[in-house]
């Protein structure tokens, strides 16, 4: 239907099949006339158009007055009708297809529009020219506009199912009442719920709870939320009455419940669903949609109102049942921990125990602080097999055990080894694991002992981090059972300001990853936490537990003794150097210059660097254990350096007269050459080396005396 059509012989009518007399096919005629339908057939080549009258009645032209000109029709289009027409035709011709299809809007004289539907076929010569099209014409509006109301109702269903699928969704993946609420008011909760404003109340005691609230709400206006249910509000009204609230103005709102009057202005939305919570014949609360737009609640949208209060009911009394459950695990696993931790001389302990987030039940960790005899106290960490309350369970009982073997004084390996037999006589099959520890904080011995656990780390007074090798026997429990109840003991010595964290599995399992990552990351936030023990403890459970997902329990203890910085006048430090630790030595001199640089006596390093060295060395090769450096500054009545060497053994070194080609033996001649005097006394269970380096104060005895007493060169 185009002017610009190139012409050429006109066609003959009986070989498109529409161009016959009307009386050969009167019936057919009427028939389609009767349903607004026509035919026309085009002549290309001529530009001519024929369409009989049912066609023109389609198109609204007088027949009397059709001119056979295909522009006569295309007149009656508006532009943008036109140029859609005609582009679908030339796309059809000159593309080589052999027919077309296409909707498009004809104004009539009453001023509607009528949607009219061409579908027509292209004729072709031999060599592919088009030269006529055939096709039928007929009124579409009824199909269309039934079309599109359909296609209206496919989209507000699938709308509605959306708004389903995306609150199930939701509430499937909610495990706590703060879930639930997290579904309904964080991103993106209320556009899975079709609303501009909810309101989520809970009913407890014939109190109205009001937990969550997000957008356009009632109940954000002050005395109109929580508190006891009142008939006069409406959700309270649709809690106590069990019926469903649909308001569809603010001025039905009123009339209902007139109390809300004043309050009126500061709505913002026209239209509001109040739905009642209930789960298995129990009343829970109720359920508050509203919307700004919306003026009218049609019966599906009443039926998905009420399928998404089902659905947050069911999914709150899932919540609630988790909760209560929960919070009774917890409470028993609290009331099996000691209540309160006994402060300690000497040193600071902090202790932190975490249940697990995920799931209903918690886990057998614990910790405790034993006072015992002589000054002394232990501390042990451990974890019973299993989360469950059973485990819980036998985790009271085991601590209970272990809490008395300690205080009646057996060493660290008898006390384990008894609770072992105590947990195989309980005839359970749960073992446990832990670490076990009496700390002298007077001297800084450290004695431990391990059943399948982790060992302790310590923290050194200059930040670094170390994990002694602790040896450990079989958990407790399964070592009663294999006959193999030795746990050898392991003597560390904690020298002031250094610290010792005891922890279990929970602080250092990474889901899918190598527990040697979760160590490693628990090193590293050792050495950058703070140095206290309640700060560091605060530091590692912010850090850790909360970083790996929190799917275990957490026990944590963090011991530090108190250190030792002498005064401004008279600084000190003391480190420990680790018999197995190859970088100890090396560290310990730099730390020795370090601090004599600090303290404006650099002059002294060399000799201070030097005689740290021997010492250290003399210990580390000729005993069986660590030593224990401390450095001070003797301020009168001449200031200088006091350095002391500690170890655990009894034997005090001699004097020798190496040849030489010795390749030792020359410590102590070192030692009397460099120091102003020095001296040898007992300490504990073993011996310290000291010396002064620096002016010679005026009163100090020259003379030499034998290894107890001072020394000076």
């Amino acid at each position: 239907m185009t002017d610009s059509s190139r012409p050429a012989v006109p066609a003959d009518p009986d070989e498109a099949g529409f161009g016959r007399s009307p009386s050969c096919e009167t019936g057919t005629a009427e028939r389609l006339a009767m349903n607004r339908t026509g035919s026309f057939e085009w002549d290309l080549d001529a530009r001519i158009l024929d369409i009989d009258e049912a066609g023109l009645m389609v198109f609204g032209v007088d027949p009397a007055a059709f001119d056979r000109r295909p522009s006569t029709v295309l007149e009656r289009l508006d532009p943008t009708e036109r140029a859609r027409l005609e582009m679908t035709i030339n796309e059809a011709i000159s593309g080589g297809h052999n027919s077309y299809s296409v909707h498009f809007q004809v104004p009539l004289a009453d001023g509607s529009r009528q949607w009219t539907h061409v579908q027509a076929r292209i004729l072709r010569s031999v060599d592919g020219r088009a030269h006529r099209v055939i096709g039928v014409v007929r009124d579409a509006t009824a199909e269309v506009t039934h079309s599109a109301f359909v296609s209206d109702l496919e989209k507000r269903h699938q709308r509605q199912t959306n708004i389903v699928e995306r609150t199930t969704s939701a509430m499937s993946r909610a495990v706590t009442v703060d879930d639930v609420t997290a579904a309904l008011t964080g991103p993106g909760g209320l556009t899975g719920l079709g609303a501009d404003g909810v309101a989520l109340g809970l009913v407890e005691n014939s109190v109205l709870n009001i937990i969550a609230l997000s957008g356009d709400s009632l109940e954000v206006l002050d005395g109109l939320g929580s508190g006891p249910l009142d008939a006069n509000l409406p959700l309270g009204d649709t809690i106590l009455s069990g019926r469903p609230r649909f308001i569809t103005s603010l001025a039905s709102l009123v009339r209902r419940y007139p109390a809300l009057e004043p309050h009126v202005g500061r709505l913002n939305f026209r239209a509001a669903a109040y739905l009642p919570l209930v789960a298995q014949a129990r009343s829970l609360g109720g359920l508050a949609l509203f919307y700004r737009e919306r003026a009218v609640f049609s019966a599906d949208e009443r039926i998905l109102c009420l399928g998404l209060a089902a659905i947050v009911a069911q999914s709150l009394q899932r919540a609630i049942l988790f909760d209560e459950e929960r919070e009774f695990a917890t409470g028993l696993q609290s009331a099996m921990l000691p209540r309160r931790i006994q402060e300690i001389e000497g040193g600071e302990i902090a202790v932190r125990y975490h249940a697990a987030w995920s799931g209903r039940q918690v886990g057998g960790d614990w910790y405790d602080v034993i006072a015992l005899p002589k000054n002394r106290f232990g501390i042990v960490v451990g974890d019973v097999q299993g989360h469950d309350t059973h485990a819980a369970a036998i985790m009271g009982q085991l601590r209970i055990a272990l809490r008395a073997y300690a205080g009646e004084g057996h060493p660290p390996s008898t006390v384990l080894a008894r609770a072992s037999r105590f947990l195989a006589e309980l005839d359970t099959d749960r073992f446990a694991t832990c670490t076990y520890a009496q700390v002298d904080l007077a001297t800084g011995t450290v004695r431990v002992v391990r059943a399948g656990h982790f060992g302790p780390l310590i923290r050194h007074s200059d930040g670094r981090v170390g994990t002694p090798q602790v040896r450990g026997g079989l958990p407790l429990g399964i070592s009663t059972a294999f006959r193999d109840e030795e746990y050898p003991e392991t003597r560390l010595d904690l020298v002031p300001g250094e610290t010792l964290v005891l922890y279990t599995d929970g602080l250092v399992e990474e889901p899918g990853a190598d527990v040697d990552v979760g160590v490693a990351a628990l090193i590293h936030e050792v050495s950058d936490g703070p140095a206290g023990a309640e700060e560091l403890a605060d530091h590692l459970s912010d850090r850790l537990w909360e970083r790996w997902g929190s799917g275990d329990d957490v026990a944590l203890l963090v011991l530090r003794r108190s250190p030792d910085l002498g005064s401004p006048r008279a600084p000190r430090l003391h480190q420990y150097i680790h018999q197995a630790d190859p970088e100890g030595l090396s560290e310990a001199r730099a730390i020795v210059r370090q601090a004599l640089s600090d303290w404006e006596m650099a002059e002294l390093a060399d000799d201070a660097e030097l005689v740290t060295g021997e010492l250290l060395v003399n210990v580390l090769l000729h005993t069986e254990g660590g030593a224990v450096l401390t450095l001070e500054v003797l301020p009168e009545p001449v200031r200088r350096i006091r350095l002391s060497v500690q170890d655990r053994s009894s034997v005090w070194p001699r004097r020798r007269t190496p040849g030489e080609t010795s390749t030792s033996g020359r410590g102590l001649l070192l030692l009397d050459a460099v120091a102003t005097c020095w001296g040898i006394e007992p300490r504990g269970e073993g011996k310290a080396v000291w010396c002064e380096i620096g002016p010679a104060p005026p009163r100090l005895n020259t003379s030499k005396g034998n290894g107890g007493v001072p020394h000076r060169s």
